[in-house]
């Protein structure tokens, strides 16, 4: 079976060139314009067919057929609220206000910062350290980690892939306003920094008029599938959601604080939502060792949707994994054994673990599930913790979401940073308007220091 979403040849890798400068001209624009100093990007070539099954087989190019973008809805400024749960939806308590203004466009020769263009001015994470380079092989986990399992490091140089969704919930109480922006703003960031092809990428919005990209439940589950399939390793994939997020309880005990993140499809009230759980084991545990995935999650209680178990913050590690309580469980052998290859070995991992530990197959198999770790190398940007909520921001008039254009205001300023400076960048840039803090968490242990690559 076959879908015509683009992507069989990808984009070339190593595509990483000088971002131009920002375009801050003080002219006011519309909600419907591309935002950043970017252009609104052209809506690649989409020849979907129509689903047969809940399989992702092979991708065969059909016949050309061009699906343009709906029109982008032109409603008020978007609220300083969150990205909560949609109306009606049962969530956490923990919101944040915001009530300030968003940021605008700095005055002619000031940065982003309100400093003085060329007064030498650095922000608290741009310091003199040495940034490292991305080591190569296989790295080790370390922390009671099993010999032989490890990870590997993507230096992002093969084929691209992107999926970008964007969900505005038109017409629903709920309603958003800078969801859709954010996918023509990340696309054109990809594409003018970071060598991706419009052709290699997945949009779907809620104004698509091709029923195969709105951002329904199925339809977001089965462009993830697409997403990751046949990815190799130094291949880089980007994930990217904006929309609304919320919690639920967590019913399989792997949630430190008892409730499951999830993502709203714009179907949510029939379809319902997408847990952390299904989006882990769609998007992460398909993956190889050395294949990079790069998410950006722009939305309500998002600091570990992707389920990833480690997590940093500003300060440094906030979580990581007991991988000694895991080893002693028979958590990692499994894993270590699909990482080398070993179908045979994971299957007498599962079967030794059944007979020493729990009696029984099923049971094993599901305890095995709950490491969160992978020798994948994937990592996650966040517009705030799980207890946060994130906003809507209005940047030259654009609506749009504060995490992603934090994230493409740090990187423009500053191409090349390791991860502990960019973020902190982020956080520069979030905290002149917002208190939502940003996080980076990742499937393995990060040297923070390292050069960032996407």
């Amino acid at each position: 079976m076959s879908y015509g979403y683009p992507g069989q040849g990808y984009g070339p890798g190593g595509g990483h060139h000088q971002p131009p400068p920002p375009q801050w001209d003080g002219q006011q624009q519309h909600h419907h314009q591309g935002g950043y100093g970017y252009s609104n990007p052209g809506q690649g070539q989409y020849n979907p067919q129509p689903p047969q099954d809940q399989g992702y087989g092979g991708y065969h190019q059909q016949p050309p057929q061009q699906y343009q973008q709906g029109s982008y809805n032109q409603g008020q400024y978007p609220p300083q609220g969150g990205y909560g749960g949609p109306y009606g939806q049962q969530q956490q308590h923990h919101q944040q206000g915001h009530s300030q203004r968003p940021p605008g466009p700095p005055p002619d020769g000031y940065d982003i910062y309100g400093y003085p263009i060329g007064s030498g001015h650095q922000t608290r994470n741009q310091g003199s350290h040495e940034i490292h380079e991305i080591p190569s092989g296989t790295q080790q986990f370390g922390h009671g980690a099993p010999e032989g399992y490890g990870f590997q490091y993507s230096n992002c140089s093969g084929r691209r892939k992107a999926l970008l969704i964007g969900i505005n919930y038109l017409g629903q109480d709920a309603e958003l306003h800078g969801c859709i922006n954010d996918t023509k703003n990340v696309s054109a960031f990809l594409v003018e920094n970071y060598g991706y092809k419009r052709e290699d990428m997945v949009i779907l919005t809620d104004d698509a008029t091709n029923p195969l990209l709105q951002p329904t439940k199925e339809n977001i589950l089965r462009a993830m599938q697409w997403l990751v399939a046949g990815a190799q390793p130094n291949d880089a994939l980007f994930l990217h959601y904006s929309g609304h997020g919320g919690q639920t309880k967590d019913t399989d005990g792997d949630e430190d604080d008892g409730y499951d993140e999830v993502i709203y499809p714009v179907d949510f009230k029939t379809a319902g939502h997408i847990v952390d759980d299904q989006i882990h084991d769609t998007v992460v545990k398909p993956l190889q060792p050395g294949v990079r995935l790069t998410a950006i999650f722009d939305s309500c209680h998002s600091g570990s949707v992707l389920d990833l178990p480690y997590i940093y913050s500003t300060k440094g590690v906030i979580k990581e994994p007991n991988l000694a309580k895991e080893a002693g469980q028979g958590l990692l052998a499994a894993v270590g054994s699909y990482a080398r290859g070993d179908i045979g070995g994971m299957a007498s991992s599962l079967f030794s673990v059944a007979k020493t530990a729990f009696g029984g197959g099923n049971e094993a198999y599901e305890r095995t599930k709950r490491t969160k770790t992978s020798p994948a190398d994937v990592i996650m940007w966040s517009g705030s913790k799980d207890d946060q909520t994130s906003a809507d921001a209005t940047i030259a008039s654009q609506a749009t979401g504060a995490m992603s254009w934090a994230f493409i205001t740090a990187i423009k300023a500053n191409p090349k940073q390791s991860y502990v400076q960019l973020l902190n960048s982020i956080r520069d840039v979030l905290e002149t308007k917002y208190t939502q803090k940003p996080q980076l968490s990742s499937s393995h242990p990060i040297d923070v220091d390292m050069l960032f690559v996407m």
